[in-house]
């Protein structure tokens, strides 16, 4: 048997929670809308899975065979911050999955306030209504960018096999969640919020208005929002206009334009001023 922190989660394990996740979201939505749609779901769906698609691919031909070595490299150099104290893995693991969860909060932070990095991720809240589609919605720029920081968060950290997999199984399931257009009840949502992101919380964070995109940078734990006071509870869904500023009109946010954003001369979004 394999050491714990060489064990990952297995890949038909990752693809079963996956759709499942997504199935459910996406009928739970039809069943309980939190926010009106401004655009055909339908219509929606189908472009966001298309820009899905790229961003998995680039994954696979970018990521993977960089990040997944270099885990194994850790594991067997004993390198990175992890390694410099010999945790047993029942410790290791939860510290790592934290590490990254953070070190994510703050290259979030990063591709809103670098220009380049910007770029790329307006891509994704350019999207004018938000669902669980738009969690698989980031340009493959995007996620080829990401690349060097990934790497940078595993060897730094020491970040194991196991906990890199159980890491991203969780967070892309989280991100769904937390992108969904699904209303829950004010109560549950509150005490889910004390933990992790939530569809109100997110919500806030793909609004029009300065102010509130720049909160709720979290994307797993709330923790790091809370202790760099960057959360916002205070905002109705009923007055969130999504968006980018400069690509509300929904002609401009079409695949093929979406695709070359990054590209092309950018516009000013010009982020509306505080309420």
């Amino acid at each position: 048997m394999r050491p714990t922190r060489e064990k990952t989660v297995p890949g038909w394990l990752g693809a079963a929670l996956t759709l499942g996740t997504f199935a459910a979201l996406v009928w739970l939505e039809n069943r309980r809308p939190l926010r009106g749609a401004v655009e055909s779901k339908l219509r929606r769906n189908a472009r966001n899975l298309v820009v899905a698609t790229l961003g998995a691919l680039s994954v696979q031909l970018a990521e993977q065979p960089v990040v997944r070595p270099l885990t194994r490299l850790v594991e067997r150099r004993q390198l990175g911050l992890l390694k410099l104290v010999r945790l047993p893995a029942w410790l290791e693991i939860p510290l790592a999955i934290a590490l990254l969860d953070y070190t994510l909060y703050l290259w979030h932070v990063l591709t809103h306030q670098v220009p380049f990095l910007w770029r790329f991720h307006q891509a994704h809240h350019a999207d004018l209504d938000m669902d669980a589609s738009t969690a698989l919605r980031f340009h493959f720029g995007e996620l080829i960018l990401s690349v060097p920081w990934r790497a940078a968060q595993v060897l730094l950290l020491g970040v194991c096999p196991c906990a890199l997999s159980l890491w991203q199984t969780g967070l892309l399931l989280e991100i769904m969640f937390h992108h969904s257009n699904v209303e829950l009840s004010a109560e549950l949502e509150a005490r889910l919020a004390r933990v992790i992101v939530t569809p109100r919380l997110h919500g806030i964070h793909h609004s029009i208005v300065d102010d509130e995109v720049k909160s709720n940078w979290s994307s797993g734990l709330t923790i790091w929002d809370w202790l760099h006071r960057t959360l916002r509870i205070d905002v109705p869904q009923s007055a969130l206009t999504l968006g980018v500023p400069a690509f509300l009109d929904p002609a401009e946010v079409e695949l093929k334009k979406v695709l070359e954003m990054p590209f092309v001369r950018q516009r000013d979004p010009r982020f509306l001023p505080p309420r």
